[in-house]
C-alpha cells in the first residue's frame, strides 16, 4: 500500500529570550494547522516544542516530513538524539542534555509512531509560504501569552475564626444562697440544742 506523504512546518517564537513568552505553532501543508504557548521560556524550548506537538499530532502510518527554520531542533531529533541517549542523556563532553524533557518526550513519540518520519531544515524568511506561516502563528501565540493576566497566587480568603463562647462569670447570688443556707443550718442547730436542754430539764 502507498501511503500519502504528510508534511508539516513548524516555528517557535521567544518575545525575550530567555525568560519571556513563547508560541509554537505546525502547519500541515494541506490545510490544519495549530498554536499554542507558554509564560516563560526560550527560543530553544518553543522550537523543540513546536516539533513535539506536530508528532503528536500526526500519529498515524504515513511517512512525514517535517520542516523546520531551527537547526538546533532538527539536529536535537535526529542527528543528536541517537548518540545522547546511548550515553544516558549526556553530550559529548559529559554535560546533561539541554531541555531534556522535551527531547525525551521527542524520542518516545518517534518510537511509537509506525509511519517513518525525516527532518528538513528550511531557511527562514525567504518567502517560504508554509514557513512564515508557522512563524506568524507562533508569534500570535507568544503575544497572546504575554497579555494574558496572572493569575493570582493568594487563595482566597476564608471566615475568620470565631472565637469560643464566653463562659458567664460566676455570679454572687449562689453564694449569697449557700450562705443563707448555712445559716439556716446552724440556726436549726441551735434550736435543736434548746429543745433538749429544755427536755433534760424537765427529768
Amino acid at each position: 500500500m502507498v501511503w500519502h506523504m504528510i508534511i508539516v512546518s513548524t516555528d517557535g517564537s521567544c518575545l525575550r529570550n530567555p525568560g519571556g513568552a513563547i508560541g509554537w505553532a505546525w502547519v500541515n501543508h494541506e490545510g490544519p494547522s495549530r498554536a499554542g504557548g507558554d509564560r516563560s521560556g526560550t527560543n530553544q524550548i518553543a522550537e523543540l516544542r513546536a516539533l513535539l506537538e506536530a508528532l503528536k499530532a500526526h500519529p498515524g502510518p504515513e511517512p512525514m516530513i517535517i520542516e523546520s527554520d531551527s537547526q538546533y531542533a532538527i539536529k536535537c531529533a535526529s542527528e543528536w538524539l541517537p548518540g545522547w541517549k546511548r550515553k544516558g542523556w549526556k553530550t559529548a563532553t559529559g554535560a546533561p542534555v539541554k531541555n531534556l524533557d522535551l527531547v525525551q518526550a521527542i524520542d518516545r513519540v518517534l518510537a511509537e509512531r509506525s509511519g517513518p518520519v525525516r527532518f528538513r531544515w528550511v531557511r527562514g524568511h525567504v518567502g517560504n509560504h508554509f514557513n512564515e506561516l508557522a512563524d506568524k502563528l507562533a508569534g500570535e501565540a507568544a503575544r497572546a501569552q504575554a497579555a494574558a493576566p496572572i493569575a493570582s497566587a493568594t487563595e482566597p480568603a476564608g471566615p475568620e475564626p470565631t472565637a469560643a463562647p464566653a463562659r458567664p462569670e460566676p455570679t454572687a447570688a449562689p453564694a449569697r444562697a449557700a450562705k443563707k443556707a448555712v445559716r439556716r443550718t446552724v440556726k436549726v442547730v441551735e434550736e435543736v440544742e434548746e429543745v433538749e436542754e429544755v427536755e433534760l430539764t424537765l427529768f
